[in-house]
Protein backbone atom coordinates (compact mmCIF):
# COMPACT_ATOMS: atom_id res chain seq x y z
CA UNK A 1 0.00 0.00 0.00
CA UNK A 2 2.77 2.34 1.21
CA UNK A 3 4.65 1.68 -2.55
CA UNK A 4 1.63 2.64 -4.01
CA UNK A 5 0.91 5.83 -2.10
CA UNK A 6 4.43 6.54 -2.95
CA UNK A 7 3.63 5.85 -6.79
CA UNK A 8 0.76 7.82 -6.64
CA UNK A 9 2.49 10.88 -5.36
CA UNK A 10 5.27 10.53 -7.49
CA UNK A 11 2.65 11.23 -10.55
CA UNK A 12 0.96 13.60 -9.12
CA UNK A 13 4.16 15.62 -8.20
CA UNK A 14 5.38 15.25 -11.86
CA UNK A 15 1.77 15.89 -13.20
CA UNK A 16 1.83 19.29 -11.57
CA UNK A 17 5.48 19.93 -12.12
CA UNK A 18 5.64 20.87 -15.98
CA UNK A 19 6.25 24.12 -17.52
CA UNK A 20 6.99 25.29 -21.23
CA UNK A 21 10.16 26.33 -22.98
CA UNK A 22 9.43 29.49 -25.08
CA UNK A 23 9.23 29.71 -28.51
CA UNK A 24 9.63 25.88 -29.13
CA UNK A 25 6.22 25.58 -26.70
CA UNK A 26 7.90 22.53 -25.46
CA UNK A 27 6.69 20.67 -22.01
CA UNK A 28 9.20 19.85 -19.59
CA UNK A 29 9.59 18.41 -16.16
CA UNK A 30 10.39 20.44 -13.22
CA UNK A 31 10.80 19.85 -9.74
CA UNK A 32 13.24 22.89 -9.10
CA UNK A 33 12.80 26.16 -8.35
CA UNK A 34 14.50 28.70 -10.80
CA UNK A 35 15.34 31.52 -8.51
CA UNK A 36 17.26 28.79 -6.16
CA UNK A 37 18.82 27.33 -9.05
CA UNK A 38 20.00 31.16 -10.51
CA UNK A 39 21.23 32.12 -7.29
CA UNK A 40 23.51 28.78 -6.72
CA UNK A 41 24.39 29.66 -10.41
CA UNK A 42 25.20 32.70 -9.38
CA UNK A 43 27.11 31.60 -6.39
CA UNK A 44 29.31 29.25 -8.64
CA UNK A 45 30.29 31.74 -11.35
CA UNK A 46 31.47 34.20 -8.94
CA UNK A 47 33.67 31.49 -7.58
CA UNK A 48 35.23 30.32 -10.33
CA UNK A 49 36.01 33.81 -11.82
CA UNK A 50 37.64 34.41 -8.34
CA UNK A 51 39.70 31.23 -8.85
CA UNK A 52 43.45 31.93 -9.19
CA UNK A 53 43.43 29.21 -12.10
CA UNK A 54 40.66 31.35 -13.73
CA UNK A 55 42.11 33.85 -15.76
CA UNK A 56 39.90 36.59 -16.82
CA UNK A 57 40.22 38.45 -19.96
CA UNK A 58 39.17 41.79 -19.44
CA UNK A 59 40.77 44.41 -22.42
CA UNK A 60 41.38 44.34 -25.62
CA UNK A 61 39.08 43.71 -28.82
CA UNK A 62 38.15 40.21 -28.01
CA UNK A 63 36.97 40.78 -24.74
CA UNK A 64 35.19 44.19 -25.80
CA UNK A 65 33.41 41.67 -28.30
CA UNK A 66 32.24 39.27 -26.29
CA UNK A 67 30.20 41.66 -23.86
CA UNK A 68 29.34 44.09 -26.82
CA UNK A 69 27.56 41.24 -28.76
CA UNK A 70 26.25 39.50 -25.53
CA UNK A 71 24.83 42.76 -24.26
CA UNK A 72 22.40 42.88 -27.51
CA UNK A 73 21.64 39.56 -27.11
CA UNK A 74 20.24 39.84 -23.41
CA UNK A 75 18.18 42.85 -24.56
CA UNK A 76 16.72 41.83 -27.50
CA UNK A 77 15.85 38.24 -25.43
CA UNK A 78 14.50 40.22 -22.54
CA UNK A 79 12.05 42.46 -25.09
CA UNK A 80 10.93 38.93 -26.55
CA UNK A 81 10.24 37.58 -23.45
CA UNK A 82 8.12 40.52 -22.28
CA UNK A 83 6.57 41.00 -25.57
CA UNK A 84 5.19 36.95 -25.27
CA UNK A 85 4.43 36.55 -21.78
CA UNK A 86 7.23 35.34 -20.20
CA UNK A 87 8.76 38.30 -18.90
CA UNK A 88 7.80 37.66 -15.18
CA UNK A 89 9.69 33.92 -15.52
CA UNK A 90 13.12 35.19 -15.90
CA UNK A 91 15.48 38.03 -14.02
CA UNK A 92 18.39 37.48 -15.51
CA UNK A 93 21.31 39.27 -14.06
CA UNK A 94 23.62 39.30 -16.95
CA UNK A 95 27.47 38.17 -16.95
CA UNK A 96 29.39 38.14 -20.10
CA UNK A 97 33.40 37.27 -19.69
CA UNK A 98 36.03 35.68 -22.41
CA UNK A 99 38.18 33.43 -19.86
CA UNK A 100 41.75 32.55 -21.39
CA UNK A 101 42.09 28.71 -22.54
CA UNK A 102 43.20 27.37 -25.19
CA UNK A 103 39.92 25.40 -25.43
CA UNK A 104 37.48 25.72 -28.40
CA UNK A 105 34.55 26.48 -25.81
CA UNK A 106 31.72 28.63 -24.15
CA UNK A 107 29.19 27.87 -21.69
CA UNK A 108 25.72 29.71 -20.00
CA UNK A 109 24.84 28.69 -16.59
CA UNK A 110 21.64 29.32 -15.07
CA UNK A 111 20.16 32.77 -14.66
CA UNK A 112 22.44 34.43 -17.63
CA UNK A 113 26.21 33.68 -16.72
CA UNK A 114 28.39 32.99 -19.40
CA UNK A 115 31.55 32.55 -20.20
CA UNK A 116 33.47 31.94 -23.71
CA UNK A 117 36.97 30.64 -23.71
CA UNK A 118 39.66 32.79 -26.10
CA UNK A 119 40.18 29.30 -28.10
CA UNK A 120 36.84 29.81 -29.54
CA UNK A 121 37.61 33.23 -30.70
CA UNK A 122 39.83 32.50 -33.97
CA UNK A 123 36.50 30.39 -35.30
CA UNK A 124 33.78 33.01 -34.46
CA UNK A 125 35.20 35.30 -37.25
CA UNK A 126 32.25 37.94 -36.96
CA UNK A 127 30.07 39.20 -34.47
CA UNK A 128 27.26 37.13 -36.48
CA UNK A 129 29.30 34.24 -35.96
CA UNK A 130 29.87 34.69 -32.05
CA UNK A 131 26.19 35.87 -31.77
CA UNK A 132 26.04 32.15 -32.96
CA UNK A 133 27.37 29.73 -30.12
CA UNK A 134 26.80 32.39 -27.66
CA UNK A 135 22.66 32.06 -28.86
CA UNK A 136 23.08 28.64 -28.57
CA UNK A 137 24.70 28.49 -25.26
CA UNK A 138 22.42 31.24 -24.02
CA UNK A 139 19.15 29.06 -25.65
CA UNK A 140 20.24 26.02 -23.19
CA UNK A 141 19.78 28.86 -19.82
CA UNK A 142 16.63 30.00 -21.23
CA UNK A 143 15.32 26.31 -21.79
CA UNK A 144 16.16 26.12 -18.51
CA UNK A 145 17.54 22.96 -19.12
CA UNK A 146 20.32 22.70 -16.44
CA UNK A 147 16.81 22.60 -14.07
CA UNK A 148 15.49 19.95 -16.36
CA UNK A 149 18.28 17.49 -16.17
CA UNK A 150 17.94 18.04 -12.40
CA UNK A 151 14.75 17.19 -12.34
CA UNK A 152 15.41 14.41 -14.30
CA UNK A 153 17.89 12.97 -12.35
CA UNK A 154 16.00 13.71 -8.97
CA UNK A 155 12.60 11.80 -10.51
CA UNK A 156 15.15 8.76 -10.95
CA UNK A 157 16.74 8.73 -7.74
CA UNK A 158 13.32 9.07 -5.70
CA UNK A 159 10.70 11.49 -5.30
CA UNK A 160 11.51 11.98 -1.85
CA UNK A 161 14.98 13.64 -2.09
CA UNK A 162 13.31 15.95 -5.14
CA UNK A 163 10.53 17.08 -3.49
CA UNK A 164 13.15 17.56 -0.25
CA UNK A 165 15.39 19.82 -2.50
CA UNK A 166 12.93 21.35 -4.50
CA UNK A 167 11.40 22.45 -1.52
CA UNK A 168 14.53 23.36 0.75
CA UNK A 169 15.31 27.28 1.52
CA UNK A 170 19.47 26.38 1.99
CA UNK A 171 20.90 27.12 -1.56
CA UNK A 172 23.90 25.00 -0.69
CA UNK A 173 22.40 21.52 -2.06
CA UNK A 174 21.57 23.18 -5.10
CA UNK A 175 24.61 24.88 -5.58
CA UNK A 176 26.11 21.78 -4.80
CA UNK A 177 24.25 20.03 -7.84
CA UNK A 178 25.25 23.07 -10.59
CA UNK A 179 28.99 22.39 -9.52
CA UNK A 180 29.03 18.73 -9.87
CA UNK A 181 26.85 19.43 -13.57
CA UNK A 182 29.45 22.10 -14.39
CA UNK A 183 32.77 20.67 -12.77
CA UNK A 184 33.21 23.78 -10.43
CA UNK A 185 35.71 23.64 -8.11
CA UNK A 186 38.10 20.72 -10.48
CA UNK A 187 38.13 20.97 -14.02
CA UNK A 188 35.36 23.00 -15.64
CA UNK A 189 33.14 20.17 -17.33
CA UNK A 190 30.05 21.26 -19.88
CA UNK A 191 26.87 19.66 -18.92
CA UNK A 192 25.85 16.89 -20.62
CA UNK A 193 22.83 17.83 -22.90
CA UNK A 194 21.00 15.27 -24.45
CA UNK A 195 20.36 15.68 -28.23
CA UNK A 196 17.15 17.19 -28.06
CA UNK A 197 18.11 19.87 -26.04
CA UNK A 198 21.29 20.64 -28.20
CA UNK A 199 18.55 21.05 -30.90
CA UNK A 200 16.33 23.03 -29.25
CA UNK A 201 18.81 25.41 -28.12
CA UNK A 202 20.06 25.29 -31.58
CA UNK A 203 17.09 26.62 -32.36
CA UNK A 204 16.57 29.12 -29.97
CA UNK A 205 20.01 30.47 -30.75
CA UNK A 206 18.87 31.17 -34.23
CA UNK A 207 15.80 33.59 -33.40
CA UNK A 208 17.72 34.81 -30.27
CA UNK A 209 20.64 35.64 -32.91
CA UNK A 210 18.07 37.02 -35.81
CA UNK A 211 16.08 39.31 -32.66
CA UNK A 212 19.75 40.96 -31.71
CA UNK A 213 20.18 42.24 -35.62
CA UNK A 214 22.75 38.74 -36.25
CA UNK A 215 21.93 37.11 -39.44
CA UNK A 216 21.19 33.39 -38.97
CA UNK A 217 22.59 32.59 -41.80
CA UNK A 218 26.28 33.06 -40.52
CA UNK A 219 25.25 29.95 -37.72
CA UNK A 220 25.84 27.53 -40.99
CA UNK A 221 29.43 29.05 -41.65
CA UNK A 222 30.57 28.70 -38.12
CA UNK A 223 29.01 25.50 -37.38
CA UNK A 224 30.85 24.61 -40.30
CA UNK A 225 33.83 25.88 -38.63
CA UNK A 226 33.38 23.83 -35.95
CA UNK A 227 32.87 20.08 -37.42
CA UNK A 228 36.06 21.23 -39.28
CA UNK A 229 37.84 21.07 -36.09
CA UNK A 230 36.55 17.77 -35.25
CA UNK A 231 37.95 15.99 -38.14
CA UNK A 232 41.47 13.69 -37.51
CA UNK A 233 41.21 13.93 -33.53
CA UNK A 234 38.91 14.54 -30.71
CA UNK A 235 35.97 16.90 -31.03
CA UNK A 236 35.95 19.94 -29.14
CA UNK A 237 34.68 20.59 -25.88
CA UNK A 238 31.51 22.09 -27.44
CA UNK A 239 30.52 19.48 -29.65
CA UNK A 240 31.23 16.69 -27.37
CA UNK A 241 28.21 14.43 -26.94
CA UNK A 242 26.55 16.53 -29.44
CA UNK A 243 24.70 15.49 -32.31
CA UNK A 244 26.53 14.55 -35.74
CA UNK A 245 27.80 17.49 -37.41
CA UNK A 246 25.75 16.66 -40.70
CA UNK A 247 22.56 16.14 -38.46
CA UNK A 248 23.53 20.09 -37.11
CA UNK A 249 24.11 21.66 -39.82
CA UNK A 250 20.63 20.30 -41.93
CA UNK A 251 19.00 21.08 -38.91
CA UNK A 252 20.12 24.69 -38.61
CA UNK A 253 19.67 24.79 -42.40
CA UNK A 254 16.19 23.94 -42.17
CA UNK A 255 15.35 26.05 -39.62
CA UNK A 256 17.07 29.15 -40.99
CA UNK A 257 13.40 30.29 -42.64
CA UNK A 258 11.86 30.32 -38.79
CA UNK A 259 14.67 32.59 -37.56
CA UNK A 260 14.75 34.69 -40.50
CA UNK A 261 11.31 36.36 -39.63
CA UNK A 262 12.40 37.66 -36.52
CA UNK A 263 15.61 39.34 -38.30
CA UNK A 264 15.30 42.95 -38.97
CA UNK A 265 18.56 44.95 -39.99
Amino acid sequence: MKKLLSLATVLVIILYSCSTVPLTGRKQLKLVDDTQIDQSAAQSYSQLLSDPKTSVINTGTDAQRVKRVGAQLAAAIEGYLKTNGFGDQYSFKWEFNLIKSNEINAWCMPGGKVAVYSGLMPLAKTDAMLATVMGHEIGHAIARHSAERISQQMAVQGIGGAVSVASSTNSQATQGIINQLYGVGGNLVLLKYSRNQESEADRLGLTFMALAGYDPHAALAFWQAMAAQNKGGAPPELLSTHPADATRIADIQNRIPEAMKYYKH
